[in-house]
This record gives structure tokens, sequence and C-alpha cells, in this order.
């Protein structure tokens, strides 16, 4: 039953997340340490900010929230990219594409490449779980906004990322996701990448969260129990604050609440 509403409560968000109109260009392109190519696009002047979005969807998520132009509209440098696997980037299907933090790597070349030396990083659901990782390495991030997660991520065997591993990677092994795959499927992912994507998941531990040293805030819909209690994850990073939005999972990162609360977390010196 929990996971059956875990997954009613993720379907809004995940119905056409792939889906790109055929006329979309994939210009501009990045090309990635290892030839995949990534897209990428920015709005704005000013300050640089990168956001990364979630699980089945892409770039067009953000753009569909009123935290990106609200960020341009502050004086930010918006960049927003298809993570590889995603939208209109390449989407290999060979395990070494994934794994040793490549989406990451991906981030932090795109930025130099764009000459953007000291950034802010905003992800939302799977993307705030990259967004934690990428605090644990050596990345010049100056502040920080995970949405829509716990702390259950920081566990390396958490059940929710093995049950999606296995719905995408064996069909017919999950029957409560069934409908989460062909969900998938309508919206364009592919559901080799979707596997891969969950199974080189990174799992930021608490032991390396407890060392990162600049400011993070931690947003979470007022009903939004998906991925944990947020309030655990405040606990393990030091310079943490949680604003609760409203909103279930699919639904928080488009309110104004969550824009409001971005733009005045960054807007920090």
């Amino acid at each position: 039953m929990k996971a059956l509403l875990l997954l009613i409560s993720l379907l809004p968000a995940w119905v056409g997340a792939q889906i790109v109109p055929e006329s979309s260009s994939r210009e501009p392109l990045f090309t990635a340490f290892d030839g995949t190519r990534i897209h990428f696009d920015t709005l704005g002047r000013g300050r640089p900010v990168v956001l990364l979005h979630g699980f089945i969807s892409n770039s067009t998520s953000w753009k569909r929230a009123a935290v990106r132009q609200a960020l341009a509209d502050a004086g930010f440098k918006v960049v927003t990219l298809d993570l590889r696997g995603n939208g209109l980037s390449d989407r290999p299907h060979a395990a070494e594409a994934y794994q040793n933090n490549a989406e990451l790597r991906d981030v932090i070349d795109l930025m130099t490449y764009l000459g953007l030396t000291s950034y802010d990083v905003v992800g939302y659901s799977r993307g705030a779980i990259l967004t934690a990782q990428l605090l644990t390495m050596k990345a010049p991030v100056r502040r920080a906004v995970l949405g829509g997660v716990g702390a259950d991520f920081t566990d390396p065997n958490w059940e929710r990322r093995r049950n999606f591993q296995e719905a995408f990677s064996q069909p017919g092994s999950h029957p409560d996701l069934r409908p989460a795959v062909e969900n998938a499927k309508r919206a364009g992912a592919d559901t080799v990448v979707m596997a891969r994507l969950q199974e080189f998941q990174p799992a930021a531990s608490p032991a390396k969260l407890r060392k990162v040293t600049i400011p993070v805030l931690i947003v979470n819909g007022d009903r939004d129990t998906d991925n944990g209690d947020p309030r655990k994850l405040v606990e393990m990073i030091p310079r943490s604050r949680l604003v609760i939005v409203p909103g279930d999972h699919g639904g928080a990162m488009r309110t104004p609440e969550f824009a409001t609360a971005v733009v005045s977390f960054l807007n920090q010196q």
C-alpha cells in the first residue's frame, strides 16, 4: 500500500516529463569527458546557479516551475541541463556511462566550460540527491538547495532505490510499480537508462554530509513523505535549515512559495 501511495503521488510529475517537441533543437550541446553530449540552456545574467532535475524528467520541469524565471528576475544566470540519459542529451546504455559520479562530472565540467568558477546549485528529488553528493566533492559550490528529499537516500541499500532499479531492469519484478514503468515509457523515457540511474545513484553518507561547510537549504512540501524525513537530513548537515512549502512531491517545486524560499536563500551573502 505504501508503494502504491508513493506511485500515485509521483505520477502527476512524471506524465510527459521526458517528452520534448519533435522540432526541439538539441543545441546547445556540451561534450562530456566520455563523449556523451549534454543538452543545456541558460537564462538571465548575474551570479550563476545550476538547476538539477529529478528522475524520469529533464530540464523542462524547471521551465514549467516558477523558480527558474524568479531566479533570472532576481539577477541570476540560471543554467539548466538534461542530465545524461534524459531529454535532449545522449542516452548511453553502458554501465560505465553512469558509474563514478559521471552525472556530477558533467555538471562540474559544464560549469567550467561556461567559465563559471563559483556557483549555487538547486536540486529537486533525485536532483537533490545528486546535489548532496556534489557537496562531498571538490566542486566550487557557494550555496545549495535540496528540494523534495529526506534522509533516506543516504542509505546505500535504500529499498526504494533498489525496487525502482529492479522494476525498470526486470519486467514484472514489482507489480505495484508496473504503472510507473508504463508511464515512463509513454513519457519517452529510456527504461534501460532509468535502471542505470537507480543502479548508480549516489548515497552521500551521513559522515560526509556532516563535513559540509557551506549553507544548505532543505525545502519540502507539507504533503511530501516520499523520500523520508527532511528534519533528519537537517540534523546531518551542519549549516542547513528547513523550509516547508505547500504541496506533495510532484507539486511542491512548482509553487510560488518554493520559488520565494530559494531566491531568498540564494540572495544571502
